[in-house]
């Protein structure tokens, strides 16, 4: 697009440019556009690059309540900053409740997402380390995940309360069958561990403050269902989701419980990564991922 509109200028000759496109006309237009398309005709000329950085079209782009993300920071992170900058500032993550949560905006819609850490998580008998360890991983998004060696009674709590603006989300559970490491630079998986998880299925529960309830069950081991259907659950990540939600007003706060839990003590079970739950809004969730993993 900017190679097209760099060639009308240059036929225009002395007559009429974009450069001569009223910084108002070009801010309306930009009221239209997603925060990369923006920025990618500010390079264009000093007419676009001004109305680029204009506060009416970013305050357009940030969610109404975006103030309560700017809470969770300093003042003097975000004091005296332009709503362009805000902006970029709130695209990173943002970390609250001591770490373990994190909260950003999707840098081309500007919608808001969240992601919780097990470490905010209730989980059964996480403190004794013949069932559990902390693996530290570059391969989470807060650098440490929990390993389970085996345990007949599996249960993981949690729970977020957050200014959600309006908008449809899909909460999923991020999962890893297998322990993971890096030998000689390659990564590695180890499933000597892994078993209980084909016997009975894993259930998935999320409620919310005004009522909502969603719950699914799967089997996290299904090796004969995935070698027919092309795809295997061993030795990856997978995002298993648990449901969606509706929040139709920011104030109040939506407080959102959910967990797993596979409690049937006549087997045992082993060999698995709990990462982190996340809650996205849906329409930024592709149609392959849903299919695979709903």
């Amino acid at each position: 697009m900017g190679a097209s509109l760099s060639s009308l200028t240059e036929i225009a000759g002395d007559g009429p440019g974009l450069g001569d496109i009223p910084g108002s006309c070009v801010a309306c237009v930009f009221l239209y556009l997603t925060p990369p398309e923006i920025c990618n005709l500010a390079r264009l000329n000093r007419a676009f690059r001004e109305a680029a950085s204009s506060d009416a079209v970013w305050e357009s782009k940030l969610p109404h309540n975006y103030q309560h993300l700017l809470d969770l920071l300093p003042p003097e992170r975000y004091r005296n900053l332009s709503k362009k900058d805000v902006f970029a500032l709130l695209s990173r993550p943002v970390p609250f409740d001591d770490g373990n949560k994190e909260v950003w905006l999707d840098k081309v819609t500007g919608r808001v997402c969240l992601s919780i850490s097990t470490k905010s998580m209730s989980i059964t008998g996480i403190e004794d380390r013949r069932y559990w360890n902390w693996v530290h991983t570059e391969e989470s998004r807060f650098n440490i995940v929990a390993c389970l060696q085996q345990v007949w009674w599996f249960e993981v709590d949690g729970g977020v309360k957050f200014y959600l603006p309006a908008d449809i989300y899909t909460l999923s559970f991020r999962i890893h069958l297998g322990r993971f490491a890096k030998r000689l630079g390659r990564r590695v998986c180890s499933f000597e561990h892994t078993h209980g998880w084909d016997i009975k299925p894993v259930r998935f529960d999320l409620s919310t403050s005004d009522g909502q309830t969603a719950s699914t069950e799967c089997f996290l081991d299904d090796c004969a269902e995935g070698e027919v259907n092309g795809y295997h659950k061993r030795g990856c990540w997978i995002e298993y989701k648990v449901g969606e939600f509706i929040v139709n007003e920011s104030d109040p706060p939506t407080e959102v419980r959910f967990s797993m839990k596979q409690i049937d003590c006549t087997h045992s079970k082993g060999g698995i990564c709990v990462d982190a739950v996340s809650i996205i809004p849906s329409a930024l969730l592709g149609d392959t991922r849903r299919r695979l993993f709903k």
